[in-house]
């Protein structure tokens, strides 16, 4: 059993990883500012999590809630492009100076492993697909490059003091919690509510357009598996499914479950990326992580996950 510091555990993915973790017996303190997250995830953990409502932007209560920690899921964040574009100096003292406060109380008290969440937004609009993680980065907004800012600090606080560090580049997760409403707000959940309200899913452009999708619960066993080989630290891993997957398929899917409807198209958006696929063979061949979770298990769940 382990003590887990899981900063933004009571958001999408945080939530998830957070229950994981008390189900199989460990203990866990949660520091999340509800700005993004959720107070009625905390009713998911029960007794089995000590939940404090901070910020990672505040040293001294990151390191009080440091002391004795094991390992360190590191999810809060601003996660928003759009709010990144508007306030960049928000973005960065969340994304970077959050992520230094983490890293500094991680090493003053020796923990095992530090895991980030990143993007792959830091690849920006890379054609060349599948994106592996020897990739050139190419940020295209504050967000993105805070997060490649955060992947660049874990290395180098393990190439300099040696704390054991990893760094998870996501590309597109869906499930249930996730949040269909905000600026954010992710394809999947989006045309789920319009299909449960009997409206015909939105795509914005001709629906060619092409994304990796991986479900959350593959997200929190890519978490827990990178606190374990020590062959891991310094390293940045994609978490991917190595799956394109257009908006035209992902709407005849989602039809499917809910009695077809046909989309309606919008114009284009201008900046949303064309073609996105991650390769995850270094993750698997490092971690041992490979997607289980297909997406039509995926979408099952989370439609009927989603109430309105």
């Amino acid at each position: 059993m382990s003590l887990f510091l899981v900063t933004g555990g009571a958001g999408f993915i945080g939530s998830h990883i957070v229950e994981n973790l008390i189900r199989r017996g460990d203990t866990v303190r949660v520091l999340d500012n509800f700005a993004t997250g959720k107070r009625e995830h905390q009713k998911l953990f029960g007794e089995g999590a000590t939940v404090v409502e901070g910020d990672v932007r505040d040293e001294a209560l990151v390191e009080k809630l440091m002391e004795s920690v094991d390992y360190v899921l590191h999810l809060a964040a601003v996660v928003s492009v759009p709010q990144s574009m508007r306030d960049p100096g928000l973005t960065n003292a969340v994304n970077v100076t959050g992520t230094l406060n983490v890293l500094n109380a991680a090493r003053k008290f020796q923990v095992k492993r530090v895991v980030l969440s990143s993007s792959c937004a830091v690849y920006g609009d890379n054609p060349q697909l599948p994106l592996s993680e020897q990739a050139t980065p190419q940020p295209l907004s504050p967000y993105a490059a805070s997060k490649l800012i955060g992947e660049i600090y874990c290395q180098t606080y393990y190439r300099a003091y040696g704390l054991p560090t990893v760094a998870l580049r996501y590309f597109n997760i869906y499930g249930p919690r996730q949040d269909p409403n905000g600026d954010y707000a992710a394809v999947i959940p989006k045309f789920v509510h319009r299909l449960k309200a009997g409206q015909a899913p939105l795509i914005y452009g001709d629906g060619q357009q092409t994304r990796d999708f991986v479900y959350v619960g593959d997200v929190v066993r890519a978490n827990l598996l990178a606190c374990e080989p020590p062959q891991a630290s310094g390293h940045v891993f994609n978490i991917a499914s190595g799956q394109a997957t257009s908006l035209i398929d992902l709407a005849e899917i989602l039809g499917g479950l809910a009695g077809s409807i046909a989309p309606q198209f919008a114009p284009a958006r201008e900046g949303d990326i064309r073609h996105s696929r991650g390769d995850g063979t270094y993750a698997q061949a490092l971690l041992g992580f490979k997607p289980s979770v297909t997406l039509h298990e995926g979408l099952q769940q989370l439609y009927d996950s989603i109430n309105i």
